[in-house]
């Protein structure tokens, strides 16, 4: 009996060539190439390009973004008795021609968008030739942008007249590396009779807050023409879809009481239920869990389940600049360092992609709500043709395929590019051209109240909710604060209370294992190479002139690269402690960025090589569901959790040396959800000389040590410590460095990947008082010199660069 439905994975035996002269030596007969992949990965496997990513070899391989190239593979193939099959490719990157047998079968220029070709009139028995023929992006952008007109952006490169990963052509993080290639699996479809062509899945809440799942199948018909019947089963529940004579598309909306809610992981449980549609022999599967979202536009107040979210967030670009390198785990690793900073959502940047299903389906599982731009950044996009449909079928695509996921709460029409309009000079450089508009105000919200009603859209970031207003308001909607980085000192953040900040960050160098893997040459500011791997505009000269009076300028790279990453920290805790003292005025951070795509110098909490920055910890400290404060005379208990924090608040003024010279107590009180404002007595409030004394607030297991001056002008004594380093047990712990003080130490940290690359350790940036210990644990590795753990530039604290 023949399967009603076979799939034939096409990702072998394929070779890749160029079509024409290329400075590398390409074999007549092409090289290997990977499928899924990419020219510069194929490239780089062949041996035929240095990596991108080392050294300035970025520089050497322009080349391939002007180069046209060809992917070639046979396969064998037999008559399996099936009326229909289907090419189809789930991704190509970009402009590609696809012929079968000599036979051209479709041609393509959206790497956002899946492609399927009927081509079963052109199989033949045996083998069968299989050619996808890529146009170089450059040569397609840059005529459309002759035919269109120019348009203004960040960047002089063509990104916004190509539907394709933007940041492709680099970025302020970045590095160019333009890419063609079939980037997503490729396979064969053959059926018999009615086929499942789409399922549009939507779970959330009904009026009552019972649970409910809305279908929508949509049908290959085949041959036939009379009614047809389908069945949708979740959680126990059974419809029946009935498709009449004649159509395609059917819908039903079925509750779904049994159903638990599903929640952020900062405010509950994430139950996911198994989805089934069934049309004939054939099946759809998919997962999803019900929850209901709503957005309060002035206050950009997100709600999930009527409950208010402060949202604590971080900004995800793509996590390799060649995503077919990029594995379930990967992103399931990315995802967890998210969560364990206390992270509750990931907004999905607009000069990426729409992420793959792996990524949706992890946050779904790990409670992280998502926040997906539009693909459109930082650019005045046209509206004309070919452009607009292919925005109108990726969108289409897109909203079916996200749909069923919970943690998808909020799609946005774009990033920056309202802003752009409004504020950068773009209006005088358009001379009446589109720009976006239409997209934004028109199209996108007209899909998604078709397509996807069960979600807010927004129609950019920063926005203030309507177009005749400035886009970056604080008082009203999403704000992107970036005085602070390119001109102003961190502290600015604190001169304005806002609703929402979308985008907010400040740089900081990448672990020194990352940079020394990237970095051949010498590891000095300046040095050529290490430059390379800094893409910011005077992205250097700010590092510098960002440590302000908060701290020394260094002498040499090890301080260098010790101060400006504690200075990122610092920066991006301050501004988050004081957004979320605001609330429940301001609802909200998302801090740029989470991840990197290659070792670079940028605003990342995880480098590209994966480590963690001492920015990670900070964001572990600050986003935790409690914290503490201290602004304008006051200190502000800030309780994200869900039941009360209650104790008793003890409140000491202490000499650097640890003498206790004011204390204060009392008994304090914050409601779940809530912030509670004490104002800090004169007693401790005022010291007698700010040089040499520090406020500590303790409540319960909480503590922050709070300083009166900036650190250039604190008399911090000399780094005096005691460290013992032992061997761990079997527990996993591979060495447990315990740190004693001496004198007050300042923002101790440990950077064990000096010694090897693979070693990691659990905490940093911890302030000791005289007599107290900390234990850090380092894992990972085994070290030819544990004992080097104790000491500099391992080990590291403000003092000694304070004392030379």
């Amino acid at each position: 009996m023949t399967p009603r439905h076979l799939h034939l994975h096409l990702h072998d035996g394929w070779t890749l060539g160029a079509d024409g002269p290329v400075p590398v030596g390409l074999p007549a007969g092409g090289v290997p190439a990977a499928v899924p992949g990419c020219v510069h990965t194929d490239l780089l496997a062949a041996g035929l390009i240095d990596d991108p990513y080392l050294d300035d070899n970025e520089n050497r391989l322009g080349w391939i973004g002007r180069t046209d190239w060809t992917y070639r593979t046979t396969f064998d193939w037999s008559d399996d008795g099936h009326a229909f099959t289907d090419l189809c490719f789930d991704g190509l990157d970009t402009v590609a021609t696809v012929l079968l047998n000599g036979t051209e079968v479709g041609s393509t220029a959206n790497q956002h968008r899946s492609y399927r070709f009927p081509v079963r009139p052109l199989l033949r028995e045996g083998p069968n030739t299989l050619v996808v023929r890529f146009t170089a992006p450059y040569t397609y952008a840059e005529e459309l942008r002759d035919k269109l007109g120019d348009r203004p952006g960040a960047y002089t490169e063509p990104y916004n007249f190509i539907r394709k990963m933007a940041c492709n052509f680099g970025w302020d993080w970045g590095p160019t590396l333009v890419t063609s290639g079939i980037w997503r699996p490729v396979a064969l479809e053959s059926w018999t009779g009615p086929r499942i062509a789409e399922v549009k899945a939507l779970a959330d809440l009904d009026e009552d807050g019972v649970p409910r799942l809305a279908v929508t199948l949509d049908v290959d018909r085949g041959t036939g023409d009379g009614p047809l019947e389908a069945t949708v089963e979740v959680a126990g529940e059974r419809a029946v879809l009935g498709v009449p004579a004649g159509r395609a598309r059917a819908t039903v909306t079925l509750p779904v009481p049994g159903a638990a809610r599903w929640w952020p992981h900062s405010h509950g449980e994430q139950p996911l239920y198994d989805v089934t549609v069934r049309l004939g022999d054939d099946a759809w599967s998919g997962r999803t869990g019900f929850r209901g979202v709503t957005l309060e536009r002035e206050a950009f107040r997100v709600s999930v389940n009527d409950e208010p979210v402060f949202v604590r967030g971080v900004n995800w670009i793509p996590d390799d600049c060649f995503p077919a390198r990029i594995t379930r785990q990967r992103i399931s690793d990315r995802l967890d360092q998210a969560v364990a900073a206390g992270v509750n959502l990931i907004r999905v940047w607009g000069g990426g992609l729409y992420e793959s299903d792996d990524f949706y389906e992890l946050c779904d599982e790990k409670g992280l709500l998502v926040w997906q731009d539009f693909p459109f950044a930082c650019a005045a996009y046209p509206e004309e043709q070919p452009l607009y449909d292919e925005v109108t079928a990726e969108v289409r695509e897109n909203l079916v395929r996200l749909a069923p996921h919970p943690s998808l709460v909020l799609w946005c029409g774009n990033n920056e590019n309202l802003e752009g309009h409004a504020d950068w000079g773009w209006q005088e450089k358009l001379e009446g051209r589109t720009w976006g508009h239409g997209y934004y105000h028109e199209l996108l919200p007209a899909l998604c109240a078709e397509i996807d009603p069960s979600r807010p859209y927004w129609p950019g970031s920063p926005y203030s909710g309507s177009p005749e207003l400035p886009p970056n308001d604080p008082a009203l909607g999403t704000v992107h604060l970036w005085e602070v980085w390119n001109r102003a000192d961190y502290r600015h953040y604190a001169d304005t209370p806002h609703r929402f900040v979308a985008e907010f960050g400040f740089q900081g160098p990448p672990a020194y294992a990352t940079l020394r893997r990237a970095v051949s040459g010498p590891l000095q500011p300046g040095a050529p190479l290490l430059a390379h791997h800094q893409k910011a505009e005077d992205g250097d000269a700010k590092l510098l002139r960002g440590l302000g009076d908060h701290l020394p300028q260094p002498s040499g790279f090890d301080d260098w690269h010790w101060l400006t990453q504690l200075n990122q920290a610092r920066a991006v805790a301050f501004g988050i402690r004081h957004f979320r003292s605001h609330s429940p005025y301001c609802m909200g951070s998302v801090v740029w960025q989470l991840n990197d795509c290659w070792p670079v110098v940028s605003w990342a909490a995880v480098d590209g090589d994966g480590r963690r920055k001492p920015l990670w910890y900070a964001l572990r400290a600050v986003y935790a569901d409690r914290l503490m404060a201290v602004r304008d005379g006051a200190l502000h208990l800030v309780n994200d959790s869900a039941r009360p924090w209650e104790g008793t608040l003890r409140l000491t003024r202490r000499s650097l040396d640890g003498s206790v010279l004011a204390e204060e107590t009392a008994v304090v009180g914050t409601a779940a959800r809530g912030v509670t404002r004490v104002p800090l007595p004169s007693s401790v409030a005022d010291p007698d000389d700010s040089a040499r004394e520090v406020l500590v607030a303790e409540l319960g297991e909480q503590r922050v040590v709070e300083f009166y001056e900036e650190d250039t002008r604190l008399a911090l004594p000399p780094a005096r410590y005691h460290t013992t380093v032992t061997q761990g047990d079997e527990s996993g712990i591979g060495y447990r460095v315990t740190v004693t003080a001496r004198t007050l130490l300042r923002d101790l940290a440990l950077f064990p990947d000096r010694l090897d690359p693979a070693a990691e350790v659990d905490d940093m940036l911890v302030t000791l008082l005289p007599g107290e210990s900390a234990v850090f644990h380092v894992t990972g590795a085994v070290l030819k010199d544990p004992e080097a753990l104790g000491s500099r530039p391992v080990l590291r604290c403000v003092n000694d660069t304070l004392d030379g």
